[in-house]
């Protein structure tokens, strides 16, 4: 069966009405439909990982912990927190509309649209869904084609376990991404790169929806010469090659040291490195592949570039066939090379040295903002500065990707790594519109603010507005 633009708009229309009958504003049917994923993926945690090894080769263990781990924390959070989230928030008012009370009423936004990424499929999928039911919308779910036995399988799941009079899966490629994005939504999320991300922007943009953009960068990771050397070369490698082999969008892109200090970070990684993947990494199962012939083809071509074929240090073995490419380590790359004039999203790593660390900052500032920065010191001065003068979605001292697992942290980019933010609250808020409520009586309904108008009326009204109680009894009573 196609799906086009007639079957989008229809699709659309049916979960409008469903929304529109009031059902998924209850608490009761949010938690019901939370339960059920909790439900989902503990019972069909085998088949999850074994799409996830068909799509990636990704190693049952990141599987475990990064996307159905994450996702139950997440389910998790939301069921306990929930009724609170829900609950309207007192709002102080003013002299200005005395008698008065207010609130914040949070109510969901409507029909929403979620466009997942391939490379953590189930949790770049579910998690903002969650979000998005948490806060009493409807949704559609379209996964990416780039994973096909994940996006099937996310199609039977969905289709078997939860609402699907609220909640429905689309999969396909562009036609049906484009049929989707003609329709109009309440709100739509996006986890991609910038140029997909440009196109659905401009396409929400006709209809007035609102986006959250979940890009992603450069992300650099700097490492001072204090450090305890053998855990900072660990958290690197497990950040980088332990998260999916570098196809992550808050991996460390590249690393920056100073000249003085790099042979010896190179030499800390190149053992673990070793310790981790063993003497020949393209056989390691600890590893994944690279998802696509395409993308091998992208990171092949940032090792041809006459700039960098020399700089290689560690790795840069590759198998074609297997779509598999060892952990590589280049040194002293020319900052106008290929691999860094783009997001790399695969196992290279490049090493730029600097005199002074402090430079650092200039560096990563004369690019775009990236999604994520890391920073190995000991030195809480430097520490500050780096908070101070990096501007990212996200910093992480000492460590690496940690912080979105911090669930009262929002996840999200600034500038061309994206925009808006989700994870733990900010999911249920990034899908609820907090409307503003002020309730008044019929007493206490002075002359003042009614024609004709008056030199006393002016003066206590300008006063009131400005919550000056003396100047309004200095006004009523005549005194200058």
């Amino acid at each position: 069966m196609v799906f086009d633009g007639e079957a989008a708009a229809s699709l659309v229309k049916e979960l409008r009405l469903s929304f529109n009958s009031g059902k998924t504003r209850s608490y009761e049917w949010r938690i019901s439909q939370l339960k059920a994923f909790l439900k989902m993926v503990v019972e069909q945690e085998d088949q999850i990982v074994e799409a996830l090894r068909s799509d990636l080769a990704k190693p049952p263990l990141e599987t475990v912990v990064y996307e159905i781990g994450m996702f139950k924390n997440s389910c998790e959070v939301t069921l306990k927190e929930l009724k609170q989230w829900m609950t309207p928030e007192k709002a102080k008012t003013s002299i200005t509309t005395f008698p008065s009370s207010a609130e914040i009423v949070p109510e969901p936004l409507g029909v929403v649209l979620v466009i997942s990424a391939w490379n953590y499929p189930f949790l770049l999928s579910l998690d903002p869904v969650v979000g998005a039911i948490a806060a009493g919308n409807a949704v559609v779910l379209k996964p990416s084609e780039i994973a096909p036995a994940s996006s099937t399988l996310l199609l039977k799941l969905l289709g078997e376990y939860v609402d699907n009079s609220c909640v429905r899966v689309v999969e396909g490629a562009v036609d049906e991404t484009t049929a989707l994005l003609q329709q109009k939504w309440d709100k739509i999320l996006y986890t991609g790169n910038g140029k997909v991300g440009r196109i659905v922007m401009a396409a929400a943009a006709k209809h007035l929806t609102p986006v959250i953009l979940e890009l992603g960068g450069k992300s650099p990771t700097v490492v001072d010469s204090n450090v305890n050397l053998e855990v900072t070369a660990r958290r690197i490698i497990s950040g980088k090659w332990g998260c999916n082999n570098g196809q992550a969008c808050i991996s460390p892109d590249y690393i920056i040291t100073t000249k003085d200090f790099a042979p010896k970070l190179v030499d800390a990684l190149k053992i673990e490195l070793e310790n981790c993947f063993g003497k020949n990494p393209l056989e390691s199962v600890d590893l994944s592949r690279i998802v696509s012939s395409n993308h091998f083809a992208r990171l092949t071509k940032f090792l041809d570039d006459d700039k960098v074929s020399g700089k290689i240090v560690f790795g840069g073995e590759k198998d074609e066939s297997k779509l598999r490419i060892a952990p590589t380590l280049l040194l002293d790359v020319p900052r106008d090379s290929l691999i860094m004039s783009e997001e790399i999203f695969g196992p290279l790593l490049p090493i730029i040295t600097v005199n002074k660390l402090e430079e650092s900052f200039d560096f990563i500032n004369e690019g775009t903002k990236p999604l994520a920065a890391y920073l190995f010191t000991n030195d809480n001065k430097f520490k500050e500065e780096f908070v101070k003068n990096v501007s990212a979605g996200g910093l992480l001292i000492n460590d690496t990707v940690l912080h979105v697992v911090v669930h009262t942290l929002p996840f999200g980019g600034v500038g061309e790594s994206g925009m808006g933010a989700y994870h733990g609250k900010f999911s249920f808020d990034a899908f609820t519109h907090r409307k503003a409520v002020l309730y008044r009586g019929f007493t206490g309904d002075g002359s003042i603010r009614y024609p004709p108008y008056t030199d006393t009326k002016q003066k206590t009204m300008k006063a009131l507005v400005a919550g000056d109680v003396t100047g309004v009894v200095r006004a009523l009573f005549g005194w200058s």
